[in-house]
């Protein structure tokens, strides 16, 4: 972005019906999205330090109010104030009761035994499970916040289906990617199963068991093995063009070639300058597909 000098933060990505994006926040100009297509180029270069982004409510943005200072490598760019007040009003952190939306209950697969329950507000029309690099999905039931909430612990108590799993895994199960039929056999198994449960909330509406699979949406094709996952620190560049991206993970082809990972979470509160597209990547990049086991959702 060519103003990116002028005080524009990169915020971290971003999920829609139109595809994952960088999201950028300047304190004048507000906010502003940088599509990830495949075959973009992607070349910038960190500022000196990473700031706390503050927090994102009901769509509008409070800045962190001291710019308290994040670790490089931390996965969350908000200082524990920040994370105080984020879950002080969070569906996530259970600490919302009140929201009159509708939500959905649903099952995510990421990897033959790491399935796990989950609910988002229906609006979002499964941009969640995009968020989350799920696989492949399905939708149990709708209904009121605290039904599907209910609905989600009796799923965790009788089928011993988690509400979240290491990030780490997740990653891990990309290489290579199972096959749909896998998925859909596995998911269809647990859908049967929990719909038959008795104690599911009658406030909820059933969905009949139809699957859905998101390797088109992250473009599962085009991620070479190997990859090398980046590390971020001030003053250093990564440039490339796009492979892929699931859930967080941008998939790199570095200009030397190389395959590489950027978890864009790690991107938010950094000032970015872009950079040559020709320009080598200067920034650390260790092998192998593990990520922090902090990262859990």
């Amino acid at each position: 972005m060519s103003e990116q000098n002028e005080g524009w933060l990169c915020a971290g990505p971003r999920w829609s019906a139109s595809g994952p994006a960088l999201v950028w926040r300047h304190p004048r100009h507000g906010e502003r999205l940088s599509p990830l297509p495949p075959d973009r180029p992607l070349a910038f270069t960190t500022g000196a330090a990473r700031s706390c982004v503050g927090v994102r409510r009901a769509g509008r943005h409070t800045p962190c109010p001291t710019a308290g200072t994040i670790p490089p490598s931390a996965v969350s760019a908000q200082c524990p104030e920040c994370a105080r007040l984020d879950r002080s009003h969070s569906v996530a952190a259970d600490t919302i009761a009140d929201d009159p939306r509708p939500y959905d209950l649903y099952l995510a697969w990421f990897a033959p035994g790491l399935i796990k329950v989950g609910i988002t507000a229906a609006e979002r029309k499964g941009t969640r499970l995009l968020e989350q690099a799920a696989l492949s999905s399905a939708l149990l039931a709708r209904g009121p916040l605290m039904a599907a909430r209910r609905a989600e612990a009796v799923l965790g108590t009788a089928l011993a289906v988690p509400d979240r799993f290491p990030y780490a895994a997740k990653r891990a199960a990309r290489h290579p990617v199972p096959p749909q039929e896998r998925r859909t056999t596995d998911l269809a198994r647990i859908h049967a199963q929990a719909l038959a449960l008795a104690a599911l909330p009658e406030s909820l509406t059933r969905h009949p068991f139809s699957p859905t699979h998101h390797d088109t949406a992250y473009h599962l094709d085009r991620i070479r093995p190997g990859e090398a996952v980046v590390e971020l620190a001030p003053d250093r560049t990564v440039a490339g063009r796009v492979t892929a991206v699931a859930g967080p993970d941008v998939y790199l082809e570095a200009t030397d070639g190389r395959p590489l990972l950027l978890d864009a979470r790690k991107l938010a509160g950094w000032p970015l300058t872009a950079a040559d597209p020709s320009a080598p990547t200067t920034a650390t990049a260790r092998p192998g597909t593990a990520g922090p086991q902090d990262a859990l959702f």
